[in-house]
């Protein structure tokens, strides 16, 4: 009776604890990370008897933890993947709705701008139109500067992202580390008794880790595991986590680089830092939020040259020659500011370098390494984006100097250069910060021409003589102003007499000589002049001396033998709207990328560029969910807990669990009916 009742005992502990279990998954069933547990039965060894072996019960080998670790693999993968495009995604839909917003884009405010100097020209004299004008260019610098603000709060923001993955990161090493420990230490380890809920802790860790930062996971003797970066720099080691930190770049101190300690060890490992919400993050600040910065730079560098040099050749309604109209694209202190020096560099530090700004159209958006080599005097200048050697060379002793760019040239100003010394050369990083409006009255808009032409009174001939062109009033290679323009109100050398001749050398044939006060020549005389066509006075080039006066006039028709025109200042030109065209027509002029582009045409490509990678990512970011569906659709089929399934189960171990008391029950009747044989 004894070994019927322990058969009976036997089933029912074991029929108790699968109960336990099944009641465990069910009440785990929405637990994340759980794996569902199984009993696994077997039969306890029979007792010998001379009619052969007779059982003895059941007994529970083990409580399984159902999960495959290749799904469980494959889960952490999508997951990081998942958590790079959201975090992408996110922070690029910021970034878009920012530049294509009618309100906080820049558009709106360059079209309302250009369309006012529209007015302003039909209506020059027009103290309200000019108003209207130094109101909307103020628009444009606010739109500049508040967008450069956003961009600034957007990149703080990733900063603080960062900060925080990363401590999120670091508290999710540690607790692996303690949960390895942990396994490693449980009771029955060796016979093969698994600590379930631990492991489940644990895989549920590393999966929260991979949305953060791509990892590689391989297990280890005691159970445990090992965590390492993608390239093999190690997170954890067994009982031992690293600690994941960041730290302002020594390239560009307005940005954070990532750092892995592990030993006493400090490690630099940006470039490391791939995949997860934290590779998300470095991703959209390298390949969006820093091109965004440049492009927006770029234009507000082309709006203000190209604006500011229209504006110096006008004359404003008093007369004078138009000033600044916004910032000096090539103040020194902005210059300067175009390079940071890298905070490794050796000692003394002391290398001086400027950033002018040559040709605005010409003007690339992006940043450059000058990195210095040998005995720190030869360079090479590296585009960061492509990574390749755009220039090289070796500075000169003295090694005062340029370095020439299309459309900027680095200025080494002076100091001592070593070897592995890196300056951050970026020309419109900081521009639309630095943008602003310089006039600030009415009076001083420049919408008239300094210049005009009048013809002689005695002229017999049909020949005429436009109003002119203005090309600069200053000299481009020394920047001094041209001799007449020396002179306030007036034209210092002027006014000037074209006046017609017979060629000395073929009494046929026309030519010109341009003389000034007391019958100076100026330029080459007996200039040929060509009846069938227009003929420029005056060259275009500023290397051909005298020639250069700064303007130029187109003559056509067939002047007389002694007919003149004469070039004055355009005293009183009060009503004179030519500059006022000029400006406007900026709006739709080819001035940027090598004349293939507007201004507003140039801030387009900025919204589609960013637009573009938004709409990518949002199909990354869907394709990358669905994978992780599948995957983890894949893993709860394995591991996941089903609850009709699991009812079935209590209902089929309670059955056994009460047929095994039953087996109790006919034991204690079989001993108490062998009792009362005896009495």
């Amino acid at each position: 009776m004894a070994g019927l009742i322990g058969i009976g005992l036997t089933g029912i502990l074991g029929h108790q604890g699968a109960l336990n279990t099944t009641g465990n998954n069910i009440t785990n069933a929405n637990t994340p990370g759980y794996s569902r547990q199984e009993v696994v039965f077997e039969t306890q060894q029979g007792q010998r008897t001379g009619a052969g072996s007779v059982g003895t019960g059941v007994s529970i080998s083990e409580i399984r933890r159902l999960a495959n670790e290749y799904l469980v693999q494959q889960v952490r993968e999508d997951s990081t993947l998942t958590g790079e495009q959201q975090t992408l995604n996110t922070e690029l839909s910021r970034l878009d709705n920012l530049l294509g917003g009618e309100t906080t884009g820049l558009n709106g405010a360059l079209n309302n701008f250009f369309a006012s100097l529209q007015n302003a020209a039909e209506d020059p004299a027009s103290l309200p139109q000019r108003q209207l004008v130094l109101s909307e260019a103020q628009q444009v610098v606010n739109r500049f500067q508040a967008l450069n603000q956003e961009f600034i709060q957007q990149r703080e923001s990733i900063k603080t992202q960062m900060q925080q993955g990363v401590k999120d990161a670091n508290t999710l090493m540690k607790n692996i580390a303690e949960l390895n420990l942990a396994i490693s230490e449980s009771p029955g380890l060796a016979q093969g008794k698994m600590p379930n809920e631990l492991l489940d802790q644990r895989d549920e860790s590393l999966r929260k880790l991979s949305e953060l930062v791509n990892i590689r996971v391989t297990e280890t003797e005691g159970s445990q595991v090992n965590v390492s970066l993608s390239n093999g720099l190690s997170l954890v080691v067994g009982r031992n986590a690293a600690q994941l930190g960041t730290q302002n770049s020594a390239e560009d101190p307005t940005r954070l680089e990532f750092t892995l300690t592990n030993g006493g060890r400090t490690l630099n490992i940006d470039e490391q830092i791939t995949g997860g919400g934290l590779g998300g993050l470095k991703r959209f600040d390298n390949e969006a939020l820093k091109p965004a910065f440049d492009e927006l730079g770029r234009i507000a560098i082309s709006i203000s040259s190209a604006m500011n040099h229209q504006h110096e050749i006008g004359m404003d309604l008093e007369g004078e020659l138009g000033g600044l109209f916004f910032s000096d694209v090539n103040d020194l202190a902005v210059q300067r500011s175009r390079v940071v020096a890298n905070a490794n560099n050796q000692l003394p530090r002391d290398g001086q370098l400027a950033v002018e700004i040559t040709d605005s159209s010409k003007l690339p958006a992006g940043s450059w390494t000058l990195q210095f080599g040998g005995d720190g005097r030869s360079f090479e200048l590296i585009d960061k984006a492509s990574g390749k050697v755009v220039n090289q060379g070796r500075l000169p002793d003295p090694v005062e100097s340029e370095i020439s760019m299309p459309g900027f040239n680095i200025r080494i100003e002076g100091g001592t250069f070593n070897a592995g010394d890196k300056y951050l050369i970026q020309p419109s990083r900081n521009a639309a910060e630095s943008i602003n409006l310089e006039v600030s009255r009415e009076e001083d808009l420049a919408f008239a021409s300094p210049i005009r032409a009048t013809t002689g009174e005695q002229n017999t001939g049909t020949g005429e003589i436009d109003q002119g062109a203005m090309l600069n009033v200053r000299n481009p290679f020394t920047g001094s102003l041209l001799p007449g323009f020396q002179s306030s109100g007036e034209l210092a050398n002027g006014p000037l007499t074209i006046k017609f001749d017979t060629d000395p050398n073929d009494p046929s044939a026309l030519t010109y000589t341009v003389t000034g006060p007391g019958g100076t020549v100026v330029g080459t005389p007996n200039q040929p002049y060509d009846p069938g066509k227009t003929n420029t006075v005056f060259s275009g080039d500023p290397a051909d001396g005298d020639d250069y006066q700064g303007f130029q006039f187109k003559i056509k028709g067939k002047p007389a033998v002694g007919d003149s025109f004469e070039i004055g200042y355009n005293d009183n030109g009060i009503s004179d709207n030519r500059n006022a065209e000029l400006l406007a027509a900026l709006g739709t002029a080819n001035t940027m990328n090598s004349g293939t582009q507007s201004f507003t045409e140039g801030y387009a490509g900025v919204v589609e560029a960013v637009g573009v990678k938004t709409r990518q990512s949002q199909f990354d970011l869907e394709a990358g969910k669905t994978l992780l569906e599948q995957s983890s659709a894949q893993r709860e089929s394995v591991s996941g807990v089903n609850l009709d399934e699991e009812a079935g189960k209590l209902i089929q171990f309670q059955a056994g669990y009460n047929a095994s008391a039953q087996v109790i029950s006919v034991a204690q009747d079989l001993f108490n009916t062998l009792l009362q044989t005896f009495r």
